[in-house]
């Protein structure tokens, strides 16, 4: 089979295709061929950043084509999506049964891993800033496929303003058309009125901004893995606070709660309450180029490499 690897960092440059031998599933495992598979911030901030060259790992979807020993409640030919911690970027994936859900009739594997991952970390995100129907919400990287399930969420659940905070006004259109009422750009003097609840899936030097946008009582929920650091005196005046937001803590510790969240989420896709975004759709080839989508900002929504 195919897979991506890189060598060193420095850029999606590294990125380079190579044929191995397919793997076999092990206790509790399934073996899925893949149809579709999510590129994430992560994934590019770990070829970038990274110390440890190897495999690529990340959202995947598709059908199962054997199962190890100990399996239950998946066979061959079901649809299926998942998280995978290695060979993500590949024609066929490992996936342990506790990561894997399976794709509802009707639903495609595009869909799937435009929808589950991220739509879950956008529910978890909200869920932690605990807003109230009435009260405002910033959401940034708006037009990021997570964020572009924060502002759905929000405006689904009563927010009076949803605000989207980007990095090119020429993203406007696509947020408003989710829902924002507002669209402010990173470098913006002023993010305009302050706002009762932040997510914030950037991280970094944008915390400062995030936490200076929060009215009294306000509160910043950080869930990128961008880093960064928070004036402790810039929350201390506003009587705000932060909270730290994992998606894999969720699922490790909670996991009937992200069962449920996961199956609210789909629920809601096929009402049509949300919708996953979609930018483009690459050939697993095109691996390099897709994270040169994402670096430079310019995805609307989801990447997606089909193999």
């Amino acid at each position: 089979m195919r897979r991506v690897r890189y060598e060193k960092n420095g850029g999606p440059e590294v990125l380079f295709v190579e044929a191995v031998p397919t793997p076999t599933p092990g206790v509790g495992e399934l073996l899925v061929r893949n149809e579709a598979i999510g590129v994430t911030l992560p994934t590019v901030r770990k070829v970038r950043e990274g110390s440890e060259p190897g495999p690529l790992g990340g959202e995947v979807a598709g059908t199962v084509v054997a199962v190890g020993p100990e399996v239950t409640g998946f066979a061959v030919g079901d649809l299926v999506t998942g998280l995978a911690f290695a060979d993500g970027y590949a024609e066929l994936t490992l996936l342990h049964q506790a990561m894997s859900s399976h794709v509802p009739q009707g639903a495609t594997a595009v869909d799937a891993v435009a929808l589950v991952r991220s739509g879950l970390v956008a529910r978890g995100a909200h869920e932690a800033g605990r807003p109230r129907p009435g009260e405002s919400v910033l959401v940034t990287a708006a037009a990021s496929t997570v964020g572009a399930f924060a502002v759905q969420h929000a405006r689904n659940a009563g927010a009076t303003r949803v605000v989207a905070a980007v990095s090119d006004l020429a993203k406007a259109d696509f947020v408003r058309a989710l829902g924002a009422d507002e669209v402010v750009r990173y470098d913006d003097a002023s993010w305009g009125e302050p706002v009762d609840v932040v997510l914030d899936g950037v991280g970094g030097e944008l915390l400062g901004p995030a936490v200076r946008a929060l009215a009294a009582g306000g509160r910043l929920v950080a869930f990128s893995s961008g880093g960064g650091s928070v004036d402790a005196y810039e929350l201390l005046v506003r009587s705000a606070s932060v909270t730290g937001f994992q998606m894999a803590a969720i699922a490790r510790n909670q996991p009937d709660l992200y069962a449920r969240w996961r199956d609210e989420l789909w629920a809601a896709f096929r009402a049509g309450t949300v919708r996953p975004s979609v930018h483009t759709t690459l050939p697993l080839t095109d691996a390099a180029h897709a994270h040169a989508l994402i670096e430079a900002r310019a995805n609307l929504g989801k990447v997606v490499l089909v193999p």
